[in-house]
């Protein structure tokens, strides 16, 4: 029986997950700024904005695919599957990506929605037909 993760776990594996992105976004500035040169002035400043957002959706899109799991879901123990339990797809990962990003751009709203869903999904879940559920035999 799939067990949805409770919102406390997920806020905290996202906590640590933002821990993992500084590291990946530092790393990835670094690289622009090695071939390309500073980036504080526009337009180059926009492109690197959206390297760094791809760099992201290359990590999360890539680990839902391998495993339905990043490293901070792996050590939350949570899993991304569809509603029938399995991993998403390639589409859907894409999907929810762009609207896990879209709703934290627009002041978080995609995320506070599982305060008021019936089921505790965000938006982008909602939206895209996953859900996160939890790897251990007890219910959060």
């Amino acid at each position: 029986m799939l067990v949805q993760a409770g919102l406390f776990k997920r806020l905290l594996s996202m906590l640590y997950e933002s821990l993992l992105l500084i590291a990946i976004f530092a790393f990835g500035t670094l690289i622009f700024i090695k071939f390309f040169g500073d980036a504080t002035l526009s337009p180059k400043r926009y492109f690197l904005q959206f390297f760094l957002w791809s760099l992201g959706g290359v990590y999360f899109i890539w680990c839902w695919l391998k495993s339905g799991q990043t490293l901070a879901m792996k050590s939350w123990k949570i899993q991304l599957v569809d509603y029938n339990g399995n991993n998403l797809t390639l589409p859907h990962c894409i999907k929810r990506y762009v609207l896990a990003s879209l709703g934290l751009i627009f002041f978080g709203c995609g995320y506070i929605w599982a305060l008021f869903d019936r089921e505790g999904l965000f938006l982008h879940d909602r939206l895209t037909g996953s859900k996160v559920i939890s790897l251990e035999t007890r219910a959060d």
